[in-house]
Order: structure tokens, then sequence, then C-alpha cells
């Protein structure tokens, strides 16, 4: 069993500061009161002569000191670089940043060699990460034969191992392909991840067709305020698509450092986070894109962001005075509930899946990171909270205090 003491719990509706006790994977309890007399109880069954119970209960106790305890992280957004792309990150090193970040469930973008587009591959990829023990995937298939742009994957048979499509890295340019690949979205219901690289002509026109076909859409990392503006208007319109934003996006504006989408102007920024504000926005999304050294100096776009991506959204939170309520719902309960997972809330009986934050003064160092990406704008950047513990299914993964 593991005894968690003095917890600030915050989780989407929740925010107070109590007692948690897990056992077999699961929160068994919250409350003090109850966590004692629980315990207590056990243990005096277990020094009476007549029941057959053999040692007194084997119990972690760590106090937290009043750190923030919230629902371990959901990424609809990562780039695992397997297949074929190892230089850039093992599976290894990926689980490894991923739970140093607070992330425990990963969505995986099919833009690797080969590309992920059938099936089998899917599969395969899916078996392996998850043999590690350490996070859970699900794979995206891309929505083109290798990515190219024209030819449709089989729909049908890929959603047999997966329910979320994209050709994320690449526009769909062809306006006929992503009318049929949305129509197919509705016939076999899938959802479809906007990558739009000249962001706010293809949002616009992405929108008219989910109009015309009823599709499902999810726009990746959108960082503009013109894009975010025409999904604000489409879903009080009543048309159902989500929107994601990146934590670079809502951190930094007018940065010279190659990403996709770049970085805004600081009028984007803000409305980024207005919108987070008043409810539009459905998650935030890492968009980690490990790169060798020689690759970026090459100008390769992207960012290695998993194992900043809390500090610098509790920075944004902190400095525009949002709950952190509302920062766990986009960082785990929403893109839970997009993914289809159980619920991401500190309830008992749930699984118990928890990152461990201690609020305090840090610098972020790329040369510590888990991820072989060490690619990152932020390197030396000073923010307010850092991970402390990672715990998936009742063990800790990650303890950066090493109790």
């Amino acid at each position: 069993m593991l005894y968690l003491k003095n917890c600030h719990i915050i989780d989407e509706v929740s925010d107070y500061i109590d007692d948690i006790l897990i056992d077999s994977g699961k929160i068994k309890l919250i409350g003090k009161a109850k966590i004692t007399n629980y315990i207590t109880e056990k243990n005096q069954e277990a020094s009476l002569p007549d029941l057959h119970v053999q040692t007194k209960l084997d119990i972690l106790e760590l106090d937290l000191c009043n750190r923030l305890v919230m629902p371990a992280f959901v990424d609809l957004h990562f780039h695992m670089r397997n297949p074929g792309q190892e230089h850039k990150e093992t599976l290894l090193s990926a689980n490894k940043a991923a739970i140093k970040g607070g992330y425990t469930d990963l969505l995986a973008m099919a833009n690797t060699n080969p590309v992920i587009d059938n099936k089998t591959l899917i599969t395969e990829i899916i078996e392996k990460n998850n043999s590690l023990g350490m996070t859970r995937l699900l794979q995206v298939s891309a929505v083109t034969k290798e990515l190219n742009g024209k030819d449709l994957v089989d729909f049908e048979e890929n959603r047999k191992a997966t329910k979320f499509f994209s050709d994320d890295g690449k526009n769909i340019d062809d306006e006929q392909i992503m009318r049929e690949a949305l129509l197919a979205s509705k016939q076999h219901d899938f959802i479809i991840l906007d990558h739009s690289e000249e962001e706010t002509e293809m949002v616009i026109r992405n929108l008219d067709l989910v109009r015309q076909t009823g599709g499902n859409l999810h726009f990746c990392h959108i960082s503009k305020k013109a894009s975010m503006e025409a999904i604000i208007k489409a879903k009080e319109e009543g048309l159902k698509v989500t929107v994601e934003v990146a934590p670079h996006h809502i951190y930094a504006s007018n940065v010279s450092y190659r990403v996709n989408p770049p970085f805004a102007s600081e009028e984007d920024r803000l409305f980024l986070i207005e919108s987070i504000k008043n409810g539009y926005v459905d998650a935030i999304a890492t968009d980690h894109a490990p790169h060798t050294p020689e690759d970026k100096g090459n100008n390769a776009p992207g960012i290695s962001g998993i194992e900043t991506s809390f500090s610098l959204c509790h920075k944004v939170f902190t400095d525009n005075e949002i709950s952190l309520k509302l920062l766990s719902k986009l960082l785990s309960a929403s893109p839970a509930r997009f993914l289809g997972l159980s619920p991401r809330v500190i309830r008992a009986g749930m699984q118990a899946n928890l990152v461990v934050i201690e609020e305090k003064k840090s610098q972020i160092d790329s040369s510590l990171f888990e991820s072989k990406g060490k690619n990152t704008p932020f390197d030396k950047e000073m923010v307010y909270a850092v991970i402390d513990k990672t715990i998936r299914k009742g063990d800790i993964l990650y303890d950066n205090g090493q109790n």
C-alpha cells in the first residue's frame, strides 16, 4: 500500500487538502480519519489469533507536505519517432520523458518511417510500447497512404485498431480527399486530427467541410487568433469540433525558433489564453517533437516538450490567475474523455494514476531531459513548479526526490 499524507488534491472539480491511500493500483480511500480507522482495524485483525491474517499491513507512507496531487496527464499529440527514427527517440527514452513530465497516456502521431498507415503497424507499436509497463499508448493512423495526401488508407480496417487518424506534419491540400475522409469519419465513427500549415486558411476550409459532411474533426496546435476565432464561431454555431493548443504557444511569442506552426505574435498568444479562460479550448497537448542536434541544426521543426509542458503551463496559468482545476481539466480530464479513457478525477475506486507537483522556483535544464531530443528554446528558463513524482497504477515510476 502507498499512503500519501497531506496532499493538495486538485482535479477538474476539486481543490482541497487530505490524505490518499492506494492499494492494488487503485485509490482505496481518501480522508485522514477514514484511512487511520481502516489501518487500525486491519492491524487489529492481524493481531487476533482466530483470524487467518498473517501480517500487518505493509504500507509506504509519504508526507507530501501539501504538494499538489493531480490526475496524471494525457497527451493528445506526441511524436514517438518509432518505427524508423530511433536516432531521435527510442521507445524507452520516450516513455522515460513522458513519465518525468507527469504523463501516463499518449496519443502518438503517424509520421514515422515507415508511415503508420495500416492495422498491423498500429497494433505492433502499441504492443511494443505497452510491454514496457510505463505509459499507455494509443496510436494514430495516417489519413492517406504514406502521407501522400492523395490515396486514402483503409479506414474500415484501421478503425479496428484505432479511432484516430491524422496526416500530422503535412496538410491534406486536396479538398476532395479531405471531404472523403470526413465523410468516412462519420460513417466509421473516428476522429481526424487536423494539422493546418497555412493555418487560418486551412482551418476555415476544413470547418466548411465539416459543415458539409458532419465529419468528426479535431484541430491540432492552433496558434493564431484568427484561427481560434473561426473555431469559436463554429462552436457557437453548434458545430462539433474540438481544439488543442500547445504549451509553447501559450507561453511565448515571437520566438525565432523553428516549430510548426511558428511562434505567433503576443496578440495571438494572449487570445489563446483568453480562449482557455472562456472555455473554448478542449485540451493542451505537447506536440513533443524530439530531434538530434544535427537535425535541429538543419532547421528541423519541433520542440522536445513533454518534460517542460506542465511547468510552462503552470506558469502561464499562475501569471494569468487561471484556476489549476482548469489546468487539470485541459491536461487530464478532457483529453481522457476525448480518447475514451476512464475519468481523470481523484476519487476512491479510481485507478491510481497521479502526479505530485512541487511548487518551487526552478530552472529548466535540457541536459537533464530523459528524451534523446534536447531541442527546446526554453533552456535555463525559470518556472514555478516541477514534477516531483509520477504514479501509475499505484507504482511510483518517477521520483524526483528519490524517497
